[in-house]
């Protein structure tokens, strides 16, 4: 097997750093985002979130640019996880409005509300997922996926890039009921469906985003069992993102 190939060099990212600083916003913002968020039990890999150098280490001496790596399943906590993550790290002069974005999917709802954060943010959010061979090497940003209710979350970002060997895909809605409410883990119950209500509350959000809300209604024709990947004409034609920086 092959190994994974970078999908962009650390130049490409320098205008991208200049334009999303992140250190300055104020901390008041961070207090009304951190309110309102549902909290349920853990699950396994779900969203977690981490601090990414960008160049190289030798020539920074320890003080290049740093962006957000975002990797896993989004569940119910997971907004207001990423608000404490930043909460925790906005003292950093190097720190960016930058995530690179690598996720199966997971609760919609939570997403749209990673989303709106990212959004409130200004934040660039890039389908990619962060790689260091060993401590102190430089970055290499590499193929990821953002599959399901991921794309929710993607679609709130200020600025949304899905580099050429990314990938992103939608299907229909779904839920399980069972001891955790209608928005429980789910598992080992039967699949339940939209009944339009929430295709309603998603094309509004997606068009306030500034994204085509026809997106939402082709994913509303894709069976739950299976991921309808957009080619580059249908993430052009939904406004969903750009393939360079």
């Amino acid at each position: 097997m092959h190994e994974p190939r970078p999908f962009v060099g650390v130049s490409g990212l320098t205008r991208l750093l200049r334009a999303m600083p992140l250190a300055m916003l104020p901390a008041f913002a961070l207090l009304i985002l951190l309110g309102g968020f549902s909290v349920c039990h853990a699950r396994a890999e779900e969203m977690s979130f981490r601090l990414v150098s960008v160049g190289d280490p030798a020539r920074c001496r320890g003080g290049c640019p740093a962006v957000i790596a975002a990797e896993g399943e989004i569940t119910d906590q997971t907004p207001a996880e990423f608000a404490e993550f930043v909460r925790n790290n906005i003292g950093r002069a190097d720190l960016h409005a930058i995530v690179f974005l690598d996720s199966p999917g997971g609760k919609v709802v939570a997403a749209m509300e990673l989303g709106r954060i990212w959004r409130r943010l200004g934040v660039a959010a890039i389908v990619g997922r962060a790689n260091s061979a060993y401590p102190g090497s430089t970055t290499q940003f590499l193929a990821a996926r953002c599959l399901s209710a991921c794309v929710y979350a993607l679609i709130g970002a200020k600025k949304r890039v899905i580099p050429p060997v990314s990938i992103v895909g939608v299907h229909r809605m779904f839920f399980y009921e069972d001891q955790g409410g209608v928005m429980g883990n789910g598992e080992g119950e039967r699949r339940h469906y939209d009944n339009g209500g929430m295709k309603a509350l998603l094309s509004n959000y997606t068009a306030r985003m500034g994204v085509n809300p026809g997106l939402i209604s082709m994913a509303e024709h894709i069976g739950s069992e299976h991921i309808h990947v957009l080619s580059r004409g249908e993430i052009a034609r939904y406004r969903l993102g750009v393939s360079r920086f």
